[in-house]
């Protein structure tokens, strides 16, 4: 199995290797490809022959101006591109909701770690789960998702009337007197919403948006 790490930490690097060494993968002998910056992950991906099954790359590495690689998100899309079926997980410090909304809608890695998270019974995991064909976050990643969703859930007219309605006294089968939906698209939404709140009744979505400041 060929791996390809890339971080601007050798220590990192090292850390990521100790890891993936204690868990089994297909059964198959390890070989490592190490970079530490934009233009030695650009070299590994275009001067090699063998093709990686799998890579972790860091996205704040140090650019690569002269082919165009400013992070490790460029260097993802140019891997995607040659290797398309090699597994790819990032690794990032960002915390900013719209940072991780960002890499996951436009880069779309398959498992996404940011570094507060890391250690590596997290990293085997994750690794286990992204080889066996799964998407996989980190507990900040997922909460980040998380509080981006109900953000552009809220955005939504709709939703903040339901959720007004229901503050009110409303039922779900009510709504639709008051709310230009039909009942199954009111139902929709609602379950939506709880997922979002990761709640599952009426009165803790109403809850949580109100503790939340939603309504």
């Amino acid at each position: 199995m060929n791996i390809l790490l890339v971080d601007d930490h050798p220590m990192t690097v090292e850390g990521f290797m100790n890891a993936l060494l204690r868990i089994n993968l297909n059964n198959n002998k390890t070989i490592f490809t190490k970079a530490h910056n934009c233009k030695d992950g650009y070299d590994a991906i275009i001067k090699t022959s063998k093709l990686f099954d799998l890579a972790i790359i860091d996205k704040g590495l140090p650019s690569f101006l002269e082919q165009s690689i400013e992070s490790g998100s460029d260097l993802v899309l140019l891997l995607r591109q040659h290797m398309p079926n090699c597994k790819i997980i990032m690794v990032t410090a960002h915390t900013e909701a719209i940072i991780i909304y960002e890499i996951i809608k436009n880069i779309r890695p398959d498992g996404l770690i940011n570094k507060n998270d890391i250690n590596p019974e997290n990293l085997q995991v994750i690794v286990t789960e992204v080889m066996q064909g799964n998407k996989c976050h980190s507990p900040i990643v997922k909460n980040c998702i998380s509080e981006t969703w109900k953000k552009e859930l809220m955005v939504e007219d709709f939703n903040r009337q339901i959720l007004l309605y229901l503050s009110k006294g409303f039922k779900v089968k009510e709504l639709d007197a008051v709310v230009c939906l039909s009942y199954s698209a009111i139902q929709k939404r609602v379950i939506l919403m709880k997922n979002a709140f990761d709640v599952t009744d009426d009165s803790g979505l109403v809850k949580e948006a109100i503790k939340q400041g939603f309504i």
